[in-house]
């Protein structure tokens, strides 16, 4: 059983930040990083930023097949 949702060389969707410290869209996942406070983590690359992020699975989803 995988533990994790996302693999890395996937194309998802990063949900914006409330606090607007994190511009969302597409992104692709980078790195599979350990749990912490219960949460898987993810570095991510946005295709709009020149470095990766680290992001919870909670922030991460499958993009939308509709344009």
């Amino acid at each position: 059983m995988d533990l994790y949702k996302f693999r890395i060389g996937q194309t998802v969707h990063l949900q914006a930040s409330h606090l607007g410290q994190i511009l969302g869209g597409l992104c692709t996942v980078t790195g599979q990083l350990p749990e912490h406070d219960s949460e898987r983590e993810y570095r991510v690359k946005l295709t709009s930023e020149p470095h990766e992020r680290v992001v919870q699975e909670s922030q991460l989803s499958k993009p939308s097949s509709r344009n």
